[in-house]
């Protein structure tokens, strides 16, 4: 049986100092199968974005483990854990995230050759190509649209051909045709590499296209099971 992409234990994790520390996720325990898409919903404030954070390596719990690809992130100093993220983890965001003073090609380029891809420019080049933008190399994001710069964003989260793909509401600040193209687009790159998708959302019609939905509330998981049966539960 082939170990899950990402498999988290007990996981506790608190932010703030003082009075103002609150508990943001309480006891967490979830497996995701490699290559399934899986989408994380809740209200505001239950913990589904820190809850994708973490499994991205980007926030540290306090307690538990967290394991992707069969590493545990808490047991990886800081370096490790860049190099680790990078080589093996995308991020899609929902402000997309770019450097303003450097190209589309250079957004993407740049983190492949700092992580020592071979050929770093011209698997940029393909992978913007891949997103449909291989008329917008030279450009800088503000000559960008929103749903352009998505796309820039896509292209660098996937250029090292992570394990998983995670996404924090990637349509947020897109209007509905844009958002439409641009899950459209993450799905069927996701389709053709076999990638893990883990996405945040409060938008129903997305989560609808996922394999599974992780409902949280205040921290914890409140259920887990397929688009279907989550309907049947509504």
């Amino acid at each position: 049986m082939n170990e899950p992409a990402v498999k988290l234990k007990n996981v506790h994790l608190s932010l703030g100092r003082g009075a103002a520390r609150v508990h943001i996720l309480k006891g967490i325990s979830l497996q995701i199968a490699r290559g399934q898409t899986t989408g994380l919903v809740g209200p505001s404030g239950s913990g589904k974005s820190t809850l994708l954070m973490v499994m991205a390596g980007l926030e540290q719990a306090d307690a538990g483990e967290i394991e992707v690809d069969g590493v545990c992130l808490d047991r990886l100093g800081e370096d490790d854990l860049a190099r680790f993220r990078g080589a093996r983890i995308g991020i899609v965001f929902q402000s997309f995230h770019l450097i303003p003073t450097m190209t589309a090609l250079e957004n993407v380029a740049i983190p492949l050759e700092l992580a020592g891809a071979a050929a770093p420019f011209a698997r940029a080049r393909a992978e913007l190509d891949a997103v449909g933008l291989n008329h917008r190399f030279g450009h800088y994001p503000a000559q960008l649209s929103g749903g352009e710069q998505q796309r820039v964003a896509l292209a660098r989260a996937i250029a090292p051909d992570p394990v998983i793909l995670v996404a924090d509401e990637p349509t947020g600040n897109l209007d509905e045709t844009t958002g439409q193209s641009i899950i459209d687009l993450m799905f069927a790159l996701k389709r053709d590499r076999g990638t893990t998708l883990i996405l945040v959302t409060h938008d129903l019609a997305l989560a609808s296209k996922c394999d599974r939905i992780v409902r949280l509330r205040s921290g914890q998981i409140e259920e887990t099971a397929s688009f279907e049966t989550t309907k049947l539960m509504a």
